[in-house]
């Protein structure tokens, strides 16, 4: 079976959200070659913008709240309550570098175990239309097209599309679309891999 993920996936993994342990046993089942995983070429990129962000935004909100810290030193009734603000601090600091590590090492796993469908001059001009059929973002929509282009060229006999919140591809016609490539579209992480043992479970039975 396809396995086709997008970007929350990564992100998931990487910041150890609520659906991690589900996206960790989607992992190993395709490290075990029970299933085959499909990843869209954006979903390992945007990732890293993503991290690079969010520590730029934590450095500066750190660097504010040292600011402040310094100032309620001066104040002698509040030094002894400072040192767990201190610690939240230190935190935001720490978790940047904890995350980033957790990011190179999922992606290592997943570009080992994983076929990567590559961000082609096709692909663009597809997630273009879907931007405006379908009404999705330009990210989604990159993803999106990544996942019908592979599709078409490979008509799996079994697949899935597991995304973290079925907000971002609740369509009517985006779910009919992938139908119709044996593709079904499984608006959570937990859900995909209940569905993908559901699956093993009945082939084993064969």
């Amino acid at each position: 079976m396809n396995i086709y993920v997008e970007t929350n996936f990564v992100l998931e993994l990487t910041f150890e959200q609520e659906q991690c342990a589900s996206c960790e046993q989607i992992l190993q089942l395709c490290e075990t070659e029970q299933a085959k995983l499909i990843i869209p070429a954006y979903s390992l990129a945007e990732p890293h913008e993503k991290l690079t962000r969010q520590a730029r935004s934590r450095r500066e909100l750190q660097q504010s709240l040292d600011a402040e810290l310094r100032q309620l030193l001066r104040t002698a009734s509040y030094a002894n309550r400072i040192e767990s603000i201190q610690d939240i601090a230190s935190l935001m600091v720490q978790s940047n570098e904890e995350e980033r590590n957790r990011f190179i090492q999922y992606r290592k796993r997943l570009l080992k175990i994983g076929e990567i469908a590559a961000l082609t001059s096709e692909i663009l001009i597809e997630a273009a239309a879907c931007e405006t059929t379908y009404a999705l973002t330009p990210q989604d929509a990159l993803v999106y097209a990544s996942v019908i282009d592979h599709l078409r060229r490979y008509q799996p006999q079994k697949a899935c599309f597991l995304n973290r919140n079925s907000k971002d591809f609740d369509n009517p016609d985006i779910v009919d679309e992938l139908n119709r490539y044996n593709c079904r579209m499984i608006p959570r992480f937990d859900r995909g891999y209940s569905f993908l043992q559901s699956q093993l479970s009945s082939k084993n039975k064969e």
